[in-house]
């Protein structure tokens, strides 16, 4: 592992988990060192200063992938735009931070750069401007951790950030698990749209769909006042313990809309304190967004 310039905790950190997992640590002044460096020897991952811009991370990035195609980055930086995030998902970064951050979550994505055999193509960019990005994502728990880092990029108020990260997450990973049944070859697909007032990610698996009213597998399901009598079910089906996902996302934004086929759902989170709070479920043919794209041909809406 390689460097630039760690801040202390950071440094802490990585000498920590490279003593216990027995890897091998150097470090690097500044961007030129880093860049000799990766020339000279090859590294299984790079860590860029904390001290950087987002867009010195990223013109890294690029200038090493010259050298090392498949070289894992993670991107730490002290302040950012949210073109450098959308260019940092283009150039393929492992990974992206933006201080302050916690960094018991660097941990898990270091050590998952460190031991994760195939990554470079798990998040493929659609199309992206700083107001509408459109991703592919690889059917893996991992892929899915990975890319809600980067939404944690966003820019929006911390709460309303982690809020709808968590929801994001657990939607996420349940069309990853029942929609592309965690296949290395199924993709999701996966929309963040910002307006003035609202923020809504779109998540559409590759999976034939369901209907809410047949999950008995999901808490949502459960008998009223007893939130576990699904999980008998699980276990029955061979299930991992869980079922929570739609149940967390709608305690974590204002509205889950399904599409009429289940596999297709929109995350939507006012910013607006006008707006209605509370968290809704609906499915239905019924939402649509008459907005286009960056090419002027994309708009939301049913499946």
């Amino acid at each position: 592992m390689l460097i630039a310039d760690p801040e202390h905790q950071v440094d802490c950190l990585l000498e920590g988990l490279a003593l216990r997992e027995g890897w091998n640590i150097e470090r690097a002044p500044d961007n030129d060192a880093v860049l000799s460096l990766a020339r000279e020897n090859f590294f299984d991952l790079i860590v860029t200063s904390q001290k950087n811009s987002g867009a010195e991370g990223v013109e890294l990035l690029r200038r090493i992938r010259q050298i090392r195609p498949h070289i894992r980055m993670i991107i730490l930086a002290e302040s950012t735009a949210p073109d450098d995030v959308i260019d940092s998902l283009r150039e393929n970064a492992f990974s992206y931070f933006r201080a302050p951050f916690d960094v018991n979550s660097l941990g898990d994505i270091v050590t998952m750069a460190m031991t994760e055999p195939c990554w470079d193509d798990g998040i493929e960019v659609l199309s992206a401007t700083r107001h509408w990005v459109r991703l592919l994502a690889r059917c893996t728990s991992d892929t899915a951790d990975r890319l809600i880092q980067f939404l944690r990029q966003a820019d929006l108020p911390h709460d309303e950030k982690e809020e709808l990260a968590v929801a994001a997450h657990e939607i996420l990973l349940n069309a990853m698990e029942h929609g592309g049944y965690f296949r290395p070859n199924e993709y999701v697909e996966i929309g963040y749209l910002r307006t003035k007032r609202a923020v809504v990610c779109r998540v559409k698996d590759p999976g034939r769909g369901f209907s809410l009213n047949e999950i008995p597998h999901s808490a949502i399901s459960s008998a009223p006042g007893d939130l576990f009598t699904h999980l008998a079910v699980r276990e029955k089906r061979g299930l991992r313990p869980g079922g929570f996902g739609i149940l967390l996302a709608q305690k974590h934004v204002d509205e889950v809309i399904y599409g009429e086929h289940g596999n297709d759902a929109i995350l939507i989170k006012y910013l607006d304190s006008q707006q209605p709070v509370g968290a809704k479920l609906r499915a239905g043919k019924d939402f649509s967004v008459p907005l286009a794209g960056r090419s002027g041909h994309d708009a939301v809406g049913p499946n």
